[in-house]
């Protein structure tokens, strides 16, 4: 027989204080009267915490609010932002994008810092210097957590990046060089991860607990989130769709390259060779921009005759191929297209995808496009840096 156990007076304090302080978070400043009505807590309770919280310095008195009533106005209380500060990175293997913001994910700073050539052996420190000097711009003088968003696996065990390609050498000296900064908390995300969970807090997903991120870029990969929690597997390789064996390719993926698996019909080389074949103009280079673009191409070129249509039905059919695969085995009941590829097609790739996977699968699944945007790999990890912050100081667990 189990016994319930009584919340302790410490305990739903801290309770209250969490409820209390996530409200400021996220409808901005209220008054006393307000976070009355919104918790359900007493007058004597909603007094004592925010004494409390304004001793702690999490919260602030930041104006007055006029009420239709004689007497005082009410003091208005905000949580006070400047109280911790967080720093995110969008790694890629050409460079870097960064943001510093604070507890309240508001930018204060952001810089782009391009890596030619593989990097060298100064890559590392040069991006941390960057970092701190974006920071120190804004004021900032101690980041207290840094989320990093990179590609590769990212070992729950460990928390250590490995490569099913070939990363550059700085990504893991970036890693360390980020750990030895002084009172700063290191997160390591896999980058599609990330991306999922921007879909799911301020995107495309935010009605859904359950649904897959296909990210649809240079290469290509899945975010997993079921019952509201991101999935990583046994070794992090949850998502790695690139390697997933489908028809249509020209062989089999193998350990070493995803060159035979799905990345192999709707890779960026893939979708501007399928391009060129309807007809469309698509860079030989075969990257993300020139894939991006010649889907952009084909929303211009639809109609009566047009090669628009023909490869936007092309490329829906190898993507629903993929989906198919994943649907029939996680059943997620909606699908996000994300990346560059998923964001230019829009709703009307989608459209198309969701037809054809109707076709492929028994399972009824949503197709949606992404709305997080380009940046969304960044806003992940703002918002995981963001939840990081939040437990530790607000006591979350």
């Amino acid at each position: 027989m189990t016994t319930a156990r009584t919340a302790t007076p410490s305990t739903a304090r801290a309770i209250n204080d969490r409820l209390a302080l996530n409200l400021l978070l996220e409808q901005g400043p209220l008054t006393a009267t307000e976070l009355r009505d919104l918790t359900g807590l007493s007058r004597p309770t909603v007094a004592d915490l925010l004494d409390r919280l304004q001793r702690t310095g999490l919260v602030a008195v930041v104006g007055e609010r006029g009420e239709q009533r004689r007497g005082p106005n009410a003091r208005l209380y905000a949580l006070v932002a400047s109280r911790a500060h967080l720093a995110a990175f969008d790694v890629r293997s050409g460079g870097v994008s960064l943001v510093v913001a604070d507890l309240a994910g508001r930018t204060l700073a952001a810089a782009d810092l391009p890596v030619e050539g593989g990097g060298g052996p100064d890559t590392a420190d040069r991006i941390v210097r960057t970092l701190l000097d974006t920071a120190r711009g804004a004021g900032v003088e101690r980041l207290h957590t840094v989320a990093v968003g990179a590609p590769g696996l990212v070992d729950p065990a460990t928390g250590r990046l490995h490569s099913t390609g070939a990363l550059p050498a700085w990504h893991a000296e970036l890693l360390t060089a980020l750990r030895e900064l002084p009172g700063t908390e290191v997160i390591l995300e896999n980058e599609v991860n990330l991306a999922g969970r921007a879909e799911h807090r301020i995107g495309a997903a935010r009605d859904r607990d359950t649904f897959v991120l296909m990210w649809l870029g240079h290469s290509v990969g899945a975010a997993v989130i079921l019952d509201g929690r991101l999935r990583r597997g046994f070794s992090g390789g949850t998502g790695e769709i690139c390697f997933l064996p489908v028809p249509g390719t020209a062989g089999l993926p193998s350990a070493a390259s995803s060159a035979g698996g799905f990345h192999g019909l709707v890779g960026s080389a893939a979708i501007c060779e399928l391009a060129r074949a309807h007809g469309l103009p698509a860079d030989p280079a075969g990257d993300a921009s020139a894939a991006e673009g010649a889907v952009r191409t084909a929303l211009d070129a639809l109609g009566d005759d047009a090669p628009g249509g023909p490869f936007l039905g092309a490329l829906a059919e190898r993507i629903a191929i993929g989906a198919a695969s994943v649907c029939v085995v996680l059943d997620p009941g909606c699908v996000v297209l994300g990346g560059e590829i998923g964001r230019a097609g829009g709703a009307e790739l989608a459209g198309r995808v969701e037809r054809r996977l109707a076709e492929l699968s028994p399972l009824r699944t949503e197709v949606r496009a992404g709305t997080a945007g380009g940046g969304a790999v960044l806003a992940g990890a703002v918002l995981t840096a963001g939840d990081a912050v939040r437990r530790d100081l607000f006591g979350e667990p």
